[in-house]
């Protein structure tokens, strides 16, 4: 069982082919291996058969697989060795072509419908440490890049706009939030202790104190640096500068030291490997739990056959005696809202079948819309749920449920924040979805 070198003739030219590259194997004697030779083709899928005992694990695992490993690890200094895991050398003659291995073994104790390929062999491990180090992060509202500013370049930046704008004066402010337990008047007397005297505007109870006034064309660069690391200082890392001109609404360049939108005002966490984990809570969709799926009812299901109209009982649940009421309800608020019972589900206009599904959009609630409006297939297995202590309730529901994908993460198992960061303008979860080839 164990003469795997035999081929057939009309694959002896592949074997003898240079441009394809092979796995050579010669005298592998490792446990109940009987000196085999074989050649195994590299950059396909291999499937190696047998009956049991016939040494297919001896061949894969300990041959293939532990002179792989133990090369691999030959190539890290001997300091970096002591804290790997090193097999044994293989009773072989020789092994030609090996690339490094990753071997993912038939007894491997993850038990969990999340994992993967990817993460049972660690190799999310490596795309989340590189979108932690290396990916780019871009607002949810405006899509611009948000990055950390520093002085200077916030300097570079007033430079670059100033000019362009026609060489305006500016004034350079930062934000103050006037607390709760202190009125705006005592927080600008606070201010003017320690010399800010001008405040450029007010909205709502944030305040934007001016720092200084420059001109960039004449203005000395220590001068207004200065201005810039004051304004980050006092105004805990967010400076705004202020175009003046004569429109009643100033043009305003927001800067931000931390990883903040300073035009959309929202504040990102900082990157870290678990916030692109689908098996952490920092990184993982709250609705989904990182799952990318989620139990709930099935509208195939509920409506198995679209050729039916819904007087003919295309909404199956209601075709039953104990529900056969909301049957009524639908046929007397569809007369009224002039939706027809005697088209084929499949040939109902959209908002139609919308209207079926969701209900009127004017419902409030049972008490109040119960016999005045339509609550809607949605609304009905919602009242079901409230019922589900009672275990035909249970059992009926069953029967309508079904794993769709989440609509809140659309199947990426991430929160919308991890999908912010890009490299190379893909996300981690496009690049999970890529063949390795394209990675490279």
């Amino acid at each position: 069982m164990n003469d795997l070198s035999a081929v057939p003739a009309g694959d002896a030219a592949a074997l003898n082919d240079d441009s394809q590259e092979f796995i050579r194997i010669r005298g592998a004697r490792q446990n109940n291996l009987k000196n085999l030779d074989v050649d195994i083709p590299t950059g396909e899928l291999v499937v190696v058969t047998g009956p049991s005992g016939s040494g297919k694990s001896s061949l894969v695992f300990d041959t293939l697989y532990a002179e792989g490993q133990r090369r691999y690890v030959e190539t890290f200094s001997p300091y970096a060795r002591q804290f790997l895991d090193r097999m044994d050398k293989p009773q072989v003659d020789s092994i030609e072509g090996i690339p490094p291995a990753i071997a993912i073994d038939q007894t491997n104790p993850v038990r969990t419908s999340r994992s993967t390929v990817g993460t049972m062999t660690e190799i999310n491990d490596h795309l989340k440490l590189l979108f932690a180090r290396t990916a780019r992060l871009s607002c949810r509202r405006c899509a611009r890049p948000v990055r950390r500013d520093t002085p200077e370049s916030i300097y570079a930046e007033m430079l670059e706009r100033a000019a362009a704008a026609g060489d305006p004066r500016l004034q350079v402010a930062f934000p103050v939030d006037v607390p709760a337990n202190f009125s705006e008047e005592e927080v600008t007397k606070l201010l003017q202790g320690q010399g800010y005297t001008r405040i450029h505007s007010r909205n709502g109870t944030r305040l934007q104190v001016v720092q200084d006034r420059v001109k960039m064309g004449s203005a000395e660069k220590a001068r207004v640096v200065e201005a810039i690391e004051a304004g980050l200082r006092v105004g805990v890392g967010r400076v705004n500068v202020f175009v003046e001109s004569d429109d009643a609404q100033q043009e305003c360049w927001h800067f931000s030291t931390d990883l903040h939108c300073a035009a959309c005002d929202i504040h990102y966490a900082d990157p870290t490997p678990a916030r692109f984990s689908f098996n952490s809570p920092i990184g993982a969709c709250e609705t989904c739990r990182g799952f990318g799926r989620v139990i709930g009812v099935d509208y195939g299901l509920v409506i198995p056959d679209e050729s039916k109209t819904l007087g003919e009982g295309a909404v199956k649940i209601f075709q039953s005696k104990s529900y056969g009421e909301s049957q009524d309800d639908l046929a007397k608020m569809a007369k009224r809202r002039g939706v027809a019972m005697d088209i084929r589900w499949r040939d109902l206009p959209e908002a139609h079948r919308r209207w079926v599904i969701e209900g009127d959009g004017d419902w409030v609630s049972w008490n109040k819309s119960g016999k005045t409006h339509w609550y809607g297939v949605q609304r009905f297995f919602d009242w079901l749920e409230t019922k589900a202590y009672k275990m035909h309730v249970r059992v009926l529901l069953s029967r309508y449920r079904a794993y769709t994908p989440c609509t809140v993460c659309n199947g990426t198992r991430l929160k919308e924040e991890s999908l912010l960061w890009r490299v190379d303008g893909l996300t981690i979860h496009e690049m999970m979805l890529m063949p390795v080839e394209r990675l490279r």
